[in-house]
């Protein structure tokens, strides 16, 4: 299981690490009975959150699994059934059952493929090589090696996406998140895009070296918008024109971010073609702004009045121009 898929059943269940398996048993009902999806019909959320409910209550309702759990936090599992580690991280066939806590199990693995605090490697080095990666482990997944002068600066950090709305994200916004039984309040600054990572110090996995926690890298996540997109660092938009107003040109109003705004179309424009926007799109780091892409698309009435189909009959009828003229020499 990876760092970020790592469950606190406590926190599900909104409740402390020493509460008695009565208090469990009571917040479990009170939030059974609030997600059931008898009483919240087709609501996926609510379903999502029952099975979430009742999967930590099924922990934690059982004393050996909870004390595996409390013992080795998200790799409880592999305690539980002695056996390697998730994700595909070698451990060296060691079970987890023989360990008291995580901690004794880390011990015991240095004091395996080490030979001690500055002790030589078989190759007749200094050390072991130290590879991380991102969990609470800080160990890479194709063996071991420990160096004690580098064993602070494993990486104990985590990582977990947060959803916002292109207008949260556009003028920033605040956010109380649960990180276990803490609320921690996270500032989002305005112009964060997908991907943007913001960084909760010693928020993350506890480093049993130097007792120091690592941090949470929150990855932005945006709802996609019914009208705005991404497009590089730039928004884009589409917006319909009449036929007359691509053949004659016409001033029209375009939403951006800060309200309409009037855009000039040339005339002759073809549809797909794009216009910008200078300084109406994304905010940048230093206050300015990226610019607004608009793509026009020609956009036909399919309910013509008598009148207009009039017209529109008079332009084909007096047309002097064949716009597919130039194929007519194309074979294979």
């Amino acid at each position: 299981m990876a760092a970020t898929d790592f469950k606190d059943y406590y926190a599900i269940l909104g409740v402390s690490k020493t509460a008695s398996a009565d208090d469990i048993k009571k917040a479990f009902r009170k939030l059974a009975r609030k997600y059931h999806p008898d009483v919240n019909p087709g609501d996926k959320s609510a379903e999502a959150r029952f099975k979430e409910v009742s999967e930590a209550y099924e922990v934690l309702s059982d004393p050996e699994n909870r004390k595996k759990y409390d013992q080795f936090g998200q790799y409880w599992k592999q305690a539980a059934r002695g056996g390697p580690a998730p994700g595909g991280a070698d451990y060296g066939g060691f079970d987890f059952s023989a360990y008291g806590s995580f901690d004794e199990f880390i011990n015991e693995l240095l004091g395996r493929f080490g030979t001690g605090f500055g002790g030589a490697t078989p190759g007749g080095g200094s050390t072991y090589g130290y590879r991380t990666r991102t969990g609470p482990s800080g160990f890479g997944n194709s063996g071991f090696g420990f160096d004690p002068r580098t064993a602070s600066q494993a990486n104990f950090d985590q990582e977990a996406s947060i959803r916002l709305s292109l207008s949260e994200a556009f003028n920033g916004s605040e956010k109380r998140l649960q990180i276990g039984s803490e609320v921690v309040n996270v500032r989002i600054p305005p112009g964060a895009k997908p991907g943007t990572k913001i960084r909760l110090r010693g928020k993350g996995t506890l480093n049993p070296y130097n007792q120091q926690r690592g941090d949470i890298y929150l990855i932005v996540e945006l709802i996609p918008h019914n009208f705005f997109q991404f497009e590089g660092d730039n928004l884009v938009c589409e917006v319909p024109i009449t036929p007359d107003e691509a053949v004659l040109g016409a001033k029209i109003e375009v939403p951006t971010p800060d309200g309409s705004v009037t855009m000039n179309v040339p005339a002759g424009i073809r549809s797909g073609q794009s216009l910008r926007l200078k300084g109406k799109g994304w905010p940048k780091p230093k206050g300015e702004r990226t610019d607004q892409l608009v793509r026009v698309m020609i956009t036909p009435s399919k309910s013509l009045s008598d009148t207009e189909r009039e017209l529109y009959e008079k332009i084909r009828d007096s047309r002097t121009k064949d716009p597919r003229q130039q194929l007519s020499g194309i074979k294979l």
